[in-house]
């Protein structure tokens, strides 16, 4: 069925609209989403009324972020089980809508082991579907708390590393609410500083190539009041060298068991430069992110996007469209490089911040350890 779209007012936030949320309406199920695609020029929610809409609004950004997505997967689930799709075949097309970010995968396992113990537990197909919403919302729950405790542990270790507040702090991509149950993963770090009085300037980098920091994270901040500049990505260096970052915060799509991180391009350049100027590099994620299963950084599977996501500019309410239709930026044929990670080595990392605890130095030892008392925790 067709995407259908609920619009808001243009132009000024709504801090009450969600990432993401259930609803039952009397015509089914569904699942609506705030259509990042779309801002900062406007705020306008997706409905999605089966799996493959929602596949759709993953492929192409309307929902984003590791952590997000994990919950959205496990929503896609629920909604599949409740309108009667094929669970298993939806669950599928799900966990491979983009294969890096690892939390997808484990929120849509988490729904579809749910689901399938309902049924073998001889609940029938409602009970199932049941089970299957309420381990969704179960993940949903326990992201917006992991959100939280990751801030605290974040802000404890500026202050460690940092002390005396003041922090001119750099962030790469996006990493707030809008991609969370709560208020995100680095820039939630970020927001509590902020909400101390300990934060005196956040560096937003644009990112390219979807200028998820120019219309997310800035969009983000000024709904917060937070003192922020945006910039470039190849400006970064220069800020290094005068001496105006502080320290480096950012998020990440999969971690290795040997504490590789992969996360939004130009993450990599950004721990080469803060790495050279002594700036601490700090990651902060949710335990879900780091995968045992794979081993370093060269086993990562980074996704590579269309070219013309380079090569074209967009309006903010299209960034991302699979078909392309932008402004040309480039002579016609041009061939564009547009992965969409690159994967930092541990060695270039300072600490890993997750909601069990912080993470340094970054060893596979030390990460396995922190992820065994996730578990414990979890279960």
């Amino acid at each position: 069925m067709a995407d259908q779209y609920a619009q808001s007012g243009e132009g000024g936030p709504s801090p009450g609209i969600p990432a993401i949320r259930w609803e039952e309406p009397p015509e089914g199920p569904v699942l609506v989403l705030l259509d990042q695609r779309r801002l900062p020029a406007q705020e306008a929610e997706l409905v999605c009324t089966d799996p493959s809409a929602l596949v759709d609004a993953i492929r192409t950004l309307a929902v984003r972020g590791a952590p997000l997505l994990g919950i959205a997967g496990a929503y896609g689930v629920a909604l599949a089980a409740a309108r009667g799709f094929d669970v298993d075949e939806a669950a599928a097309v799900l966990a491979g809508a983009r294969p890096t970010a690892v939390n997808l995968a484990v929120g849509v396992r988490r729904a579809r082991a749910a689901h399938r113990a309902a049924l073998a537990g001889g609940g029938g197909r409602e009970r199932a579907a049941g089970a299957a919403l309420a381990a969704a919302r179960a993940l949903h729950r326990e992201d917006a708390e992991a959100s939280a405790r990751m801030a605290g542990h974040g802000l404890a270790l500026l202050d460690e590393l940092l002390p005396g507040g003041g922090y001119q702090v750099l962030t790469h991509c996006n990493t707030g609410a809008l991609v969370s149950g709560g208020e995100g993963t680095a820039f939630a770090v970020a927001l509590a500083a902020h909400r101390e009085g300990r934060l005196r300037r956040l560096w937003v980098d644009e990112t390219r190539p979807l200028l998820q920091g120019a219309r997310l994270t800035a969009y983000e901040a000024a709904r917060h009041g937070m003192t922020y500049t945006l910039l470039t990505d190849n400006a970064a260096g220069s800020l290094f060298a005068a001496g105006q970052v502080d320290a480096v915060l950012i998020g990440a799509d999969r971690i290795a068991a040997d504490g590789s991180v992969a996360n939004k391009v130009g993450s990599y350049p950004l721990a080469v430069l803060a790495k050279y100027h002594h700036v601490p590099f700090v990651v902060v994620a949710p335990g879900t992110t780091v995968d045992a299963a794979t081993p370093d950084g060269a086993s990562i599977e980074v996704e590579q996007r269309a070219g013309h996501e380079v090569t074209e500019a967009f309006a903010p309410r299209s960034a991302g469209a699979e078909t392309g239709g932008g402004t040309p930026v480039a002579p016609l044929g041009t061939q564009a490089y547009n992965p969409a990670f690159d994967v930092t080595p541990p060695e270039l990392v300072t600490a890993i911040v997750t909601e069990e605890g912080v993470v340094s130095p970054v060893t596979a030892g030390a990460l396995g350890a922190l992820c065994d008392r996730s578990r414990q925790v979890t279960i």
